[in-house]
């Protein structure tokens, strides 16, 4: 799929929250596939999301994509249990197939938590959720610093092989230690639980330091199962199989 054949009029930038409604419309996958500020190619299929896509796209475009709780396999046509931490999302670009599926590209936006779904369903799920807000880091901007080194540093360490252009350039600026935590949490093959937890995390700090744990940890340990065993890793990344 080439950049050219997406239609792209929609802008992550412009995202204002006062406008937001408090309503989303909730696409969950089993695994945590959307952070804040970052992009994730999503490929859809099923019936149901094509109906949330065409209401998003002829509306503001904002999709949320939650997490299935551990379990969900005996209920996916269904409702299974939600994570009550999503990312809310904008569509940037899509591609709409013949067959009707569709390729897009959806920016990351905002942390929700997911209050109540609402009733009843249509052919997608919807829930009233809550904009989750950072708690950007207090200390001095030198342990600050320190911090976001030793987050590049063991995210170079942890990546598989050697990261594109795009990654290195981010890991030797100075991005903003929410951003790298987040850019490691959606690049790194990090274990599903400690995504979900990365992901549910709103206080920065607090979050470096649960990635920082599993970085050294894994460092440290020799055998996969205890390693960077989760979900597979790429940047940028590709499609999802939904």
């Amino acid at each position: 799929m080439s950049s050219e054949s997406f239609a792209g009029d929609r802008s992550a930038g412009d995202f204002d929250e006062s406008q937001f409604g408090g309503v989303a419309r909730l696409f969950p996958l089993p695994g945590v596939s959307l952070f804040p500020r970052l992009v994730q190619p999503l490929h859809v299929f099923e019936e149901r999301y094509r109906a949330l896509m065409e209401d998003a796209l002829a509306d503001d475009g904002l999709i949320a994509m939650a997490v299935l709780k551990p379990g969900w396999e005996p209920d996916y046509p269904s409702r299974p249990a939600l994570e009550p931490v999503a990312c809310l999302g904008k569509i940037v670009a899509h591609h709409r197939l013949e067959d009707g599926r569709f390729n897009l590209l959806l920016a990351g936006v905002r942390r929700v938590r997911i209050e109540q779904e609402i009733e009843p369903p249509q052919a997608f799920r919807r829930a009233n959720v809550t904009l989750l807000h950072e708690r950007e880091p207090h200390d001095d901007k030198a342990q600050i610093e320190a911090v976001r080194q030793r987050i590049a540093t063991a995210f170079r360490r942890a990546l598989p092989s050697e990261p594109p252009v795009q990654l290195q350039e981010i890991l030797t600026s100075e991005a903003p230690l929410s951003l790298l935590t987040d850019l490691a949490a959606f690049t790194l093959p990090l274990p599903d639980k400690i995504k979900r937890r990365l992901l549910a995390e709103i206080d920065v700090t607090a979050r470096a330091e649960i990635l920082l744990e599993t970085l050294d940890s894994s460092a440290d340990e020799a055998t996969e199962a205890d390693g960077l065993s989760g979900t597979g890793w790429g940047y940028p990344p590709s499609f999802s199989d939904n």
